[in-house]
């Protein structure tokens, strides 16, 4: 039975005892699971995201990979206090101008 993909860079970590920039965890992955560069490119998407999902992982700095077992709480958060956000733009969540607007641009 082959062995997930998430999976084998939990081990590979674990082994390590360090964070791992993602690219080089990547081809660590790719090597033990015997990919070819085709499956490679086709896979590191849902890599990228099973590895962002799973909370057995964290991200630091530089895009490095670290089992989160490893960090406490305060290097990992992120805290959201102080972005800002602009409420006052014309343009809604997708970049479209707001429906009030348009209706006062119209002719009739």
């Amino acid at each position: 039975m082959k062995k997930a993909m998430i999976d084998i860079a939990f081990d590979s970590l674990k082994a390590k005892n360090k964070a791992v920039v993602f690219i080089n965890l990547w081809n660590e992955v790719c090597e033990a699971a015997g990919f070819t560069q085709a499956q490679a490119e086709d896979n590191i998407a849902q890599f990228y995201s099973d590895l962002s999902l799973d909370d057995r992982f964290v991200c630091i700095e530089g895009n490095q990979w670290d089992l989160r077992e490893r960090h406490t709480y305060n290097e990992v958060v992120i805290d959201t206090e102080d972005i800002l956000i602009d409420e006052e733009s014309d343009d809604d969540d997708y970049g479209h101008e707001s429906t009030a607007k348009k209706d006062k641009n119209e002719d009739y």
